[in-house]
């Protein structure tokens, strides 16, 4: 996150009416749900200090994208969901790193390789350009993307 401006984040979370919350280094982040220098997410908050990988932050922010309103009401740190739904996060986060100045969707994808992200195909660009889907499908049904894949700004 160091090397992204923290207001680009802010705004991107802002247009779906999620805030980002950066603490301080070596501060538990809260609501994280793998600890250490992973993002957290307690209701419609995004926890980040400036050594947190963006691909978290960006994960745990399409969670709370993609899950129902009843499930956000109540987050704190485990976002649930099904495989189809996890699936559809993993695509969101490379959407929305699409739109984030000095992230971009190769970056993204890159870095969820390494972390371990893992896909039928092998690695994440593969998954993403050739057998995704069912994810973007997912997405569009609850109107998260538009039919062009487009992203609406609108939670589920």
């Amino acid at each position: 996150m160091a090397d992204v401006a923290v207001e680009s984040i802010r705004s991107l979370l802002g247009k779906f009416g999620l805030s980002l919350v950066v603490q301080e280094h070596g501060e538990e982040i809260t609501g994280s749900f793998w600890g250490g220098s992973e993002a957290g997410i307690v209701g419609r908050a995004v926890y980040v200090r400036t050594d947190t990988p963006v691909h978290s932050l960006l994960h745990e922010t399409c969670h709370t994208i993609c899950m129902s309103g009843e499930r956000r009401d109540r987050l704190e740190r485990d976002a649930g969901g099904d495989d189809l739904e996890e699936a559809a996060v993993c695509y969101l986060q490379i959407v929305l790193a699409g739109l984030l100045e000095g992230v971009g969707r190769a970056r993204i994808m890159r870095d969820m390789d390494a972390w371990g992200y893992s896909f039928r195909l092998g690695d994440t660009a593969s998954w993403f350009s050739r057998d995704a889907e069912d994810a973007r499908d997912w997405l569009i049904a609850r109107g998260i993307l538009d039919r062009q894949g487009l992203v609406t700004f609108c939670l589920r």
